[in-house]
């Protein structure tokens, strides 16, 4: 279900803590979602089968403002959680070759921009038609 609860554990999880100060922010960037949702689909109510979509839609959407309009509340994301190499005596391990290349901006507009467009191709599925 989309409700606040439920984006501030995903926050949480992503490693941002919501703090009081952001409710009516939260309650926007929720709503803004719900309404672009139900405008694109041509519904009432979300579906079901959308609300993880939705979820990390109004996620986004508050990172996004975060980003923009206080950008040192985000601060506490870890965005290094790619490591990059492993050295263990001649052991050499590379991984996340190219991603560790970018700077953690440019790790946060990657993270925003897939949260705001994951999974916009399954609109179609719920979609009605307008007359």
């Amino acid at each position: 279900m989309l409700d606040t609860e439920t984006v501030k554990e995903r926050l949480k999880s992503f490693g941002y803590e919501v703090r009081a100060e952001d409710a009516f922010a939260l309650t926007f960037c929720i709503e803004k979602v719900k309404n672009t949702i139900k405008n694109e689909i041509n519904a009432k109510d979300i579906p079901e089968g959308l609300e993880h979509i939705a979820v990390d839609m109004a996620a986004g959407e508050f990172l996004l403002s975060k980003k923009t309009f206080a950008p040192a509340d985000l601060e506490g994301l870890d965005l290094d959680y790619a490591v990059k190499q492993i050295q263990t005596g001649d052991t050499n391990t590379v991984f996340a070759t190219g991603e560790g290349s970018l700077t953690p901006e440019q790790r946060l507009n990657s993270f925003i921009n897939y949260l705001l467009t994951y999974g916009r191709e399954e609109f179609s599925c719920y979609r009605k038609i307008r007359w």
